[in-house]
């Protein structure tokens, strides 16, 4: 009997119409666009805009241009697993919002909250289903809208972040293409230095958490950037040596789109040169779970069948990844 392996068979993305640039940060925070791109190598994010809108919104028209593209209803989706840390709201699962959305009625689903991981951990996740015959099309959603918990008087955060979605669908393959292997970390220790404090059950909304700004992202920025570098660049040359892979073996590596330092070392660390490694952090920012599906959705048209990925992030909390995936058309 073959392998059934879950593979990617289409991908899309969306992002917002709305363009925030580091000229436009620079009238709002004391920072200016040399400071920022040199230490992040961020130009513009895309930010939506428009009452009542949340991550769902971000994600309609990605699924909808996904199907388009795959030739297929969205009644055929088996599951949809939503990957984000901004979701429309605590209850119900934003998964469920977007099947109500897209039509995808015959659809279970839930969120995955792996912050800046999550789309990595998402298509592990979503792979087990595909892998064990228990699901044939299965769709994994990376989206937030980060600007919804963004302090733009906080010089330090306000940014890094952008609002957009990536989208990508599992199917079955016993050509030995998709999913290979996967390593996934997780670290409870980081979470003091990258969190969202207010909101839970240990703070609950409440005048005094609203008052003290305990509903925005928190960052420690040099703590979190040590553990980063060290953490993808480490998971991303392990799982390349685990596979034998040879630099020239491997087509592209397709990073977390947090930092252009953090993904220069780890495509150094991993042996890959920067031609190889997908880029788009200078437009769009970190997007969090929808960093490397718009990566995959923006190289689409480079990738051929058969073409060795190396997928890497890290998240807040800590999490962190990588995933040896084979293209699969």
């Amino acid at each position: 009997m073959q392998k059934i392996h879950a593979a990617i068979t289409a991908v899309h993305g969306y992002v917002p119409e709305y363009i925030l640039t580091n000229q436009e940060l620079e009238k709002m925070v004391d920072t200016n666009d040399e400071w920022i791109t040199t230490r992040t190598g961020i130009k513009e994010r895309r930010i939506l805009k428009g009452k009542g809108l949340g991550s769902s919104d971000l994600a309609v028209p990605a699924v909808k241009g996904l199907l388009e593209k795959r030739g297929i209803g969205a009644e055929e989706i088996d599951l949809i697993i939503f990957c984000t840390i901004t979701p429309d709201m605590p209850i119900p699962a934003t998964a469920n919002i977007l099947a109500h959305k897209v039509g995808a009625v015959n659809a279970w689903g839930f969120d995955l909250q792996a912050a800046c991981s999550g789309f990595l951990f998402g298509l592990a996740t979503g792979a087990q289903f595909i892998e064990t015959g228990r699901h044939s099309k299965v769709l994994v959603v990376g989206a937030d809208k980060m600007s919804s918990i963004v302090d733009y008087e906080d010089r330090t955060t306000c940014i890094l972040f952008g609002d957009g979605c990536g989208v990508a669908l599992l199917e079955p393959n016993t050509e030995g293409m998709g999913v290979i292997d996967s390593i996934l970390k997780s670290d409870g220790s980081g979470s003091p230095y990258l969190n969202m404090p207010g909101g839970g059950s240990i703070h609950p909304s409440s005048h005094e958490t609203v008052d003290s700004k305990m509903h925005y992202a928190y960052q420690e920025g040099q703590t979190v950037f040590k553990y980063a570098v060290k953490g993808m660049a480490d998971v991303a040359s392990e799982i390349v040596e685990k596979h034998q892979l040879k630099p020239e073996d491997i087509a592209w590596l397709v990073p977390h789109q947090a930092n252009k330092r953090i993904i220069d070392a780890t495509a150094s660390r991993a042996g890959i040169a920067p031609e190889k490694v997908m880029l788009n952090i200078e437009r769009f920012g970190n997007t969090t779970a929808a960093t490397i599906p718009l990566c995959l959705w923006e190289w689409e048209h480079k990738l051929k069948k058969g073409d060795n990925l190396i997928l890497a992030a890290f998240g807040g909390g800590f999490t962190w990844g990588s995933m040896y995936l084979k293209w699969a058309y």
